[in-house]
């Protein structure tokens, strides 16, 4: 009780100077790894809230959920009385890509389990980040519910499906293999990444079975069905060919494959991508929110 006082007493010092707000609930660890931690600043209501969650980005090597503190959509979130969270997840030089991934479904998972207690409301979550939280977003948009309602880890029994996901500078795949047939250049040529980001051996293990199922698992694109989540896109870089790695991993082309197969599935889905002759997001970052307040049934 008295730590929550100090939070709040802090939180209200804080607004007052303009400054953000502490989490409410910070480093909250959701799974056993030590980067397995989340933040959640609870947005005052009678009512369970919507939840709008924060993935950072960083190649899958670095970054924090700390990021999101330099930005207004924390506070903007709270003010529309949506709370918000930021999670930290496994980077690959401990984990395959395919388990960092469910690090993030699980932190999904984790929230919803702690509902009651955080007056969440479990049917309007909503998740976005840039280049990997952004892939990392429209992974979990996409893919099929982890829910497994017999495993013994009460988490688990918890849906991983979002009601929106926000994707800034994405890849439309972790399937690198097919990086080339989208962007016209071999990921080679940029991307160094090989078997080890699936936690594989060889080059001959990624068209193995094995390696199959598991870039199956990790293509967003290849994931979209009808039933899916309202996604947006947008990527400030400019078209034509690749000319660096930032350049082909955050090529508008990405952005657009995702976007061309929503609209042959009928799912819905905004994109901006002005350096390739598209819209520019009428107000930055306040696009972005508005969209998942819109889509988490607030505006």
């Amino acid at each position: 009780m008295i730590h929550r006082l100090i939070v709040l007493l802090l939180g209200l010092a804080a607004f007052a100077f303009g400054q953000q707000a502490p989490p409410t609930f910070e480093n909250v660890r959701y799974g056993p790894h030590e980067r397995n931690v989340l933040d959640l600043w609870q947005a005052r209501s009678t009512k369970p809230t919507p939840l709008i969650v924060f993935i950072h980005g960083g190649g899958f090597v670095g970054g924090d959920k700390a990021k999101v503190r330099d930005t207004p959509m924390v506070k903007s979130a709270l003010d529309a009385g949506v709370s918000f969270a930021a999670i930290n997840y496994r980077f690959r030089t401990t984990a395959p890509i395919q388990d960092i991934l469910r690090d993030c479904a699980r932190a999904i998972q984790y929230m919803r389990y702690r509902a009651a207690e955080w007056n969440i409301d479990k049917k309007r979550i909503a998740s976005y980040g840039g280049s990997a939280g952004a892939g990392t977003s429209l992974w979990l948009a996409f893919h099929d519910d982890l829910a497994d309602p017999k495993n013994p880890d009460p988490v688990l029994r918890e849906s991983s499906r979002l009601s929106a996901a926000g994707a800034n500078s994405t890849q439309f795949t972790c399937d690198v293999l097919q990086w080339e047939e989208v962007l016209g250049a071999p990921a080679e040529k940029f991307y160094s990444e090989g078997a080890e980001f699936y936690g594989l051996k060889t080059v001959e293990d990624l068209k193995s079975p094995e390696g199959k199922r598991i870039r199956a698992d990790v293509d967003m694109r290849g994931l979209i069905t009808p039933d899916d989540p309202p996604v947006y896109l947008s990527s400030p870089q400019p078209g034509g060919p690749p000319k660096d790695r930032g350049h082909y991993v955050h090529h508008p082309k990405h952005a657009r494959a995702i976007k061309e197969r929503c609209d042959q599935l009928g799912v819905k889905a905004v994109l901006y991508v002005p350096g390739d002759g598209g819209e520019r997001p009428p107000a930055g970052d306040q696009t972005l929110l508005q969209f998942l307040l819109r889509n988490l049934g607030v505006r």
